[in-house]
């Protein structure tokens, strides 16, 4: 079995290619990437061929059994690049794409999802086997919010009593790697996140623990939240982002527990408490 990795130089990309290793030979794990020098140190087979270069993709998944389609970083941009992965995909022959996308991509308002919608279309009606892996939020995501709060003393949230069931990292990796590696999983949606939704007093709670000290939880407007963010000098795209990302958690977009991922792995998600400790 071949399996390549996109995106293999990322964050979750470097766990994928990490955990591949532990099921095959090094030379069975093709990582795809923009800029060798950053795979210099994953020790499996490396292979250089960026989203917009549909030909490059397309000999890079040459032989390919299984590629992990990690989804692109750049917001905007996702589709067209999306795209030619998947056309690159069947040009190439590959057995099966497992691809991340977002929760309840095909139906909800999270401001992320349009472009993981428009991509699981285009892998539905491409003729592949595909499996999708609808990762929800990842606990590290909310490294700057600790960090703001260490300097703060408190935590500053619009999402209302919104819950979120993120999990680790490493726990979605874990995931994409057992369903790479094992059948039955064809053609198959997944929706993947913590065991244990939290809200942000809970947050709070837990970020207090992890730092050893006592915040305070601010809920706020999202009007609120957007004049704050403008009075610390971020631009207007990112304070979009962030106010409609706390409005979705208010409205449930990322509140649901499947218990999917646990399942996949046959261990409980890693707690939230204990991912905001590595990151204090």
């Amino acid at each position: 079995m071949s399996i390549a990795v996109t995106g293999a130089t990322g964050q979750l990309g470097r766990l994928i290619v990490a955990g591949l290793t532990d099921h095959l030979p090094a030379d069975q794990v093709v990582a795809v990437v923009r800029d060798p020098q950053k795979a210099a140190d994953l020790g499996v087979t490396v292979r250089v061929a960026p989203y917009e270069d549909v030909e490059a993709l397309t000999a890079a998944f040459d032989g390919v059994d299984v590629l992990v389609f990690v989804s692109g970083d750049t917001p905007g941009v996702r589709v067209p690049q999306h795209t030619n992965v998947v056309r690159a995909a069947q040009a190439a022959g590959v057995g099966r794409v497992v691809y991340t996308s977002a929760p309840k991509a095909a139906d909800t308002t999270l401001i992320l999802a349009p472009e993981h919608k428009a991509t699981e279309e285009l892998l539905r009606e491409s003729g592949l086997t595909w499996t999708f892996l609808r990762n929800n939020w990842y606990s590290e995501n909310y490294a700057q919010t600790l960090k703001t709060a260490a300097a703060t003393g408190e935590v500053v949230s619009a999402a209302g009593d919104g819950r979120v069931a993120s999990a680790s990292r490493p726990d979605f990796a874990a995931a994409t790697v057992v369903v790479a590696t094992t059948e039955g999983h064809e053609n198959t949606v997944y929706e993947l996140g913590g065991d244990e939704a939290w809200d942000f007093a809970e947050f709070t709670e837990a970020a207090s623990a992890a730092l050893g000290r006592e915040l305070t939880y601010r809920p706020v407007s999202p009007e609120q939240l957007d004049a704050e963010l403008t009075a610390a000098g971020l631009d207007a795209g990112t304070r979009g982002f962030l106010v409609g990302l706390d409005v979705n958690i208010a409205e449930g977009t990322l509140a649901e527990v499947t218990h999917d991922l646990s399942r996949l792995t046959g261990r409980p998600t890693t707690p939230l408490v204990t991912t905001l400790r590595t990151l204090a």
